[in-house]
């Protein structure tokens, strides 16, 4: 079998469901697809996030600067920025389990060579480390890329239109379980074992993550001898769904609101990578925690993204009707008054948990409802891949240029004395919230026309 026939989309099998057993079979086969595709994109996220509980013993044994960590999470996220744009138009022709598994199999392994790379780090040169690094970190973002098309797309190919605000709510829930556990169980075991068993530790929860990928979840409806979801669910075909898949794609590209939406969608990710990928290093420096106080700081940013995404599609499906403009207003204002709280009034332990959890929540809700369900709402079926794609290069880009600037804004104000660096974040701060402002009045602004 060669290697487009083993990634393409499954072809429609010979043996059929009876009618009678139609309804039953569909509804097992979603819902095991459904919750196959979410957990597993969890442990992707613990796959990627990894790095970032283990900056700080990084910069203390003087193996990596800040500086350079920023250069090896912006490889990851260009690359991932490339390769989210290519999958997701790849993934719209491919069997979503196939290709699912194999980008989080070879993660983990990534994350498995940097876990054993670190135990003979001290017989090596500090550049070797950080090319090595580099180089790995690279190839985890393009296997990264093949996560998040594989697991909207099974919604649309598991799910009626009318129920996909929903569970989509329910699937963006996955990044901030995955920040969960690797602030919570990563940084315990990093604190237990050192740095390295951090990277093996994300790298086992990696191949449990393709082990339930091959497990639970299947290609198509009509692969496993059920109709198709447009038949199951009664809805009309439109002169869309009729239309090549190429065609579609190619309208996407064309778009300008799909661009508005990846433009805003950079933003919040600017956002958003900056306190979950920064937020440990500010808390132990600007604040004067330890590394489990400060990671267990940024788990509950998790734990309120959860909440904030599965609340995003009721609060514009139920509370707003339909809109999503309104509901992005809102969360965008929250989002940003409660990062300025974080960044610039301090406080203890529990009121950075609050900071930081009311940020989550409504970064959650912008994030869902704007890099999501805004674009679902305005592309078709057939090419919600190229879409994610389109939103996602820029969206990664945004997130690779954030880790750069913020490495070095934070290096270049830090000053040296005798008692220890001094770290000065008010530059790095203001680049935060400016962007932040920028992410909810940008869609706000043009939803209307991109709708229209």
């Amino acid at each position: 079998m060669g290697l487009y026939s083993f990634y393409r989309i499954s072809k429609p099998s010979k043996e059929k469901v009876s009618p009678e057993n139609v309804a039953r079979t569909y509804k097992s086969l979603r819902n095991s697809t459904f919750w196959g595709v979410t957990v597993a994109y969890s442990l992707y996220y613990v796959c990627r996030m990894s790095i970032n509980v283990v900056k700080q013993p990084l910069i203390d044994e003087g193996i990596l600067s800040a500086g350079q960590l920023g250069l090896i999470g912006s490889s990851l996220l260009f690359v991932y920025a490339v390769g989210k744009f290519l999958n997701g138009f790849i993934a719209d022709y491919c069997n979503i389990r196939r290709f699912m598994a194999t980008g989080l199999f070879i993660s983990a392994v990534v994350n498995l060579l940097m876990g054993v790379f670190g135990l003979f780090g001290n017989m090596l040169p500090t550049m070797l480390i950080f090319i090595s690094f580099a180089i790995l970190w690279g190839i985890n973002g393009w296997m990264q890329s093949m996560g998040s098309a594989p697991g909207v797309i099974s919604l649309s190919r598991w799910f009626p239109q009318s129920k996909r605000g929903s569970y989509y709510s329910l699937f963006s829930t996955s990044p901030y379980i995955g920040e969960f556990i690797s602030y919570n169980l990563l940084a315990l075991v990093v604190g237990w074992l050192g740095w390295q068993a951090g990277f093996i530790a994300a790298a086992s929860a990696g191949l449990a993550g393709a082990t339930v990928i091959l497990l639970f979840v299947s290609d198509t409806p009509e692969s496993k001898g059920l109709p198709s979801v447009q038949e199951l669910s009664g809805e009309t075909l439109t002169k869309e769904d009729k239309m090549p898949t190429r065609e579609l794609q190619k309208m996407i590209l064309k778009h300008p609101g799909i661009w508005v939406i990846a433009i805003s969608s950079a933003f919040i990710y600017i956002t958003k990578y900056a306190v979950a990928g920064w937020g440990v290093l500010f808390l132990q420096k600007a604040r004067g925690f330890d590394l489990a106080q400060a990671s267990q700081v940024i788990a509950f940013s998790a734990v309120f993204g959860i909440l904030g995404t599965v609340l995003a599609g009721w609060m514009s499906d139920r509370m707003f009707k339909g809109d999503r403009a309104r509901p992005a207003v809102l969360s965008g204002i929250i989002s940003t008054s409660s990062l300025i709280l974080f960044l610039f009034v301090g406080g203890g332990f529990v009121l950075n948990i609050f900071y930081v959890s009311l940020f989550s929540l409504s970064t959650g809700v912008l994030y869902c409802i704007v890099a999501g369900l805004m674009a679902v709402d305005i592309v078709p079926r057939k090419a919600t891949g190229a879409a994610l794609g389109v939103v996602g290069i820029s969206s990664y880009v945004a997130a690779g240029f954030q880790d750069i600037v913020s490495g070095y804004l934070i290096q270049g104000f830090t000053v040296e004395s005798v008692t220890g660096d001094i770290y000065d974040f008010g530059p790095v701060s203001w680049f935060w919230i400016i962007a932040s402002v920028v992410s909810f009045v940008l869609p706000v602004l043009n939803w209307k026309k991109m709708k229209g």
